[in-house]
């Protein structure tokens, strides 16, 4: 019975897909156990006990027990009560003490959330260190291996990107009417019923699987805006990822974490329902509730889902403190002269705000209270199509041990990484700890911006590259978030297509618009803060007929406002759009600055340039509804910025 109950004990305790976990010496055990448990001289036979994986004791048969088997087992007297009785103390026993998968789960399971709903997980690894996670990693989850760099190579399975038409804002009584809902709104409805459903199918997926991860850290570095952030999920890609992601906790922090203020139950491998009336006959579902603070995942295991779940909760959070969220990259000069940049994909918002010269704040996410700036996260998480250390040589550096790249090709031999390879996706991603950019600012906060930099990648050559905005101005193209998309970048896309997302971020708003805009307004007005559009896009002509700016001509623009000598430049307005426009720049040619002297036909640039006007106010007509938010007044402000034809 002992060697049954050892081997027993083994398979459900210690199972062998776990060969780290300790071995355990069931004698010990034996001597510890009650009067009753123990074998009586004279009574019992010792059994030799052969090796289990790796576990080797002499047991001894208890009370009641016959002489061993043929196959060493004991026999045990059948309808002997009291030797059952025996057995089931002892098996009890034995449980008890016997070594356990993972850490102490009192943290989790006595938590009010796990209670609520009903989390009691199998076994539980929290805030594990990088190289146990990698370990974990590499054992359990299929596809994973160390690339040359000492990074972890991982896939997301079959989304290998954000599902941002399955993304779910629950209706509640305390936020209706300050949620952003309707056209143009990226919160799509769902009923508490739904989401208590969506996260019963979440929280059984994770107590029915063998082991969770959880990640207690931090977001927002200023510790006045601090809240705490738990990750559950069923992945060591996903720990590692959000370790990256959020601000690690020291262990004295961890001793003293308590309640977090919101929760991630992450079940992504698992699939959602798709015939209730919110799925959108999908299997994927990302849900949001205000109320419970707290996010669900089911149907995909793309980690990205995570980072900007939190970021969409602090878009919530924090206006309704007075503090600004934004979608931008940050750095510092060495004046402690602020810049933020904006910028969608494509745009340069990553490769112009690192920079070796200013120390980076944060490449994505920041706000902007009354004491200055600071970085809700704490790490990065670069695109890495196409990576060269010569143009990016700070992300290629970052890229080490600790480093997660996701959805990677590389050569199985070397183990070398090919960033030129889009086999799996054209979104491969990096992430990695702010600290791993040789020229971060850590702790990540900074004083008052001084210039706001709105980056835009126009593809039809008409807006100039640099002109300088009223706070009107800024306000209309800070909710329009414009830039365009030419030939070869999406299916279908033959000619250049102007595209806008509202704050350059609309996937991830919480508030309409317009909030977020008179909020920028206010803060720039206080602090005396410049705003900029730079055109990184087309010069001489729309896309196939013009080129590229120059990296270089850009470059000397944003030195150019770092210095001061584009604020006081001689400027002439714009047509249709009224922009200032500097007509001198150090290391620009004059003519560039002027898009229409470098077009091969004026009339032509003048078609261009009053179809994209159009463009705008057509993109415009969706916020309509925006003066309930911030009154009639500051609507009018936010209208008079945008282009008259």
């Amino acid at each position: 019975f002992l060697y049954k109950c050892h081997a027993g004990i083994y398979s459900r305790v210690l199972p062998q897909s776990n060969p780290s976990a300790p071995g355990f010496n069931l004698m010990q055990l034996l001597n510890k156990a009650p009067a009753g448990l123990r074998p009586a001289k004279g009574r019992g036979c010792a059994v030799p006990v052969p090796r289990i994986g790796r576990v080797k004791a002499t047991v001894f048969a208890t009370a009641g027990a016959t002489p061993a088997s043929a196959d060493g087992s004991p026999r045990m007297k059948e309808g002997n009560t009291a030797s059952e009785k025996v057995q089931q103390k002892f098996l009890s026993f034995i449980k008890s003490e016997a070594p356990r998968e993972g850490h102490d789960p009192s943290f989790l399971i006595n938590s009010k959330h796990a209670k609520e709903c009903g989390l009691k997980p199998k076994a539980v690894y929290r805030n594990l260190p990088v190289g146990q996670l990698y370990e974990m990693a590499l054992r359990y989850e299929p596809g994973t291996h160390i690339t040359s760099s000492g990074a972890l190579a991982t896939t997301s399975g079959s989304k290998t990107g954000r599902s941002p038409k399955d993304k779910r804002v629950v209706v509640e009584k305390d936020t209706e009417g300050e949620i952003w809902r309707g056209a143009g709104s990226p919160n799509y409805e769902m009923d508490d019923s739904t989401f208590l459903n969506n996260r019963e199918t979440s929280v059984d997926f994770l107590n029915a699987v063998d082991r969770v991860y959880v990640v207690d850290a931090y977001a927002n570095w200023d510790p006045k805006y601090q809240y705490k952030i738990r990750i559950i999920t069923t992945r060591a890609y996903h720990a590692l990822f959000m370790n990256n992601m959020l601000i690690r906790a020291t262990e004295e922090q961890l001793e003293s974490f308590g309640e977090p203020d919101f929760v991630i139950y992450n079940a992504g491998a698992f699939p959602a329902n798709k015939f209730n009336q919110f799925s959108g006959n999908s299997t994927t579902s990302i849900d949001v509730s205000m109320a419970h603070k707290e996010m669900v995942i089911l149907g995909t295991q793309y980690a990205g889902e995570m980072k900007k779940g939190v970021f969409s909760v602090m878009n919530y959070l924090m206006p309704k403190r007075g503090v600004l969220s934004l979608h931008s990259g940050c750095n510092v000069g060495e004046k402690d002269d602020v810049t933020l940049f904006f910028g969608l994909s494509g745009t340069g918002k990553t490769t112009l705000s690192t920079d070796p010269r200013r120390p980076l704040i944060g490449d994505d996410e920041h706000c902007w209270s009354d004491e200055g700036v600071f970085n809700i996260e704490g790490g990065c998480y670069a695109k890495c199509i196409d990576l060269k250390p010569t143009t990016e040589p700070e992300i290629w550096n970052a890229i080490r041990f600790g480093t997660v790249l996701e959805n990677v090709v590389f050569d199985p031999a070397t183990r070398v990484v090919d960033y030129s390879s889009d086999a799996l996706t054209e979104n491969t991603r990096a992430s990695y700890p702010i600290e791993s950019i040789n020229n971060a600012r850590v702790p990540c906060v900074g004083p008052q911006p001084k210039n706001v930099i709105l980056l835009t990648c126009d593809a039809f050559g008409v807006l100039p590259p640099v002109s300088k905005l009223s706070l009107e101005q800024a306000m209309y193209h800070f909710i329009s978030g414009y830039t365009s998309k030419v030939a070869g970048t999406e299916m279908g896309v033959t000619e250049p297509e102007a595209t806008f997302s509202a704050c350059y971020g609309s996937a991830f708003l919480m508030w309409h618009p317009y909030k977020y805009a008179s909020m920028l307004a206010d803060k720039m007005a206080k602090n005396g803060a410049n705003a900029w559009l730079i055109n990184t896009g087309w010069t001489g002509g729309k896309y196939g007929v013009g080129k590229r700016m120059s990296l270089k001509n850009t470059r000397a623009i944003i030195d150019a406002i770092h210095s001061g000598e584009l604020a006081s430049a001689p400027m002439v307005p714009s047509k249709y759009f009224g922009f200032m426009v500097p007509t001198k720049c150090t290391g620009v040619p004059p003519e560039v600055l002027n898009p229409e002297k470098v077009w091969p036909n004026a009339t032509e640039f003048d078609k261009c340039l009053k179809d994209l006007a159009v463009n705008f106010q057509a993109n415009f007509k969706k916020y309509a509804d925006g003066a309930k938010y911030v009154g009639d007044d500051m609507a009018k402000r936010i209208e008079k910025g945008g282009p008259s034809v």
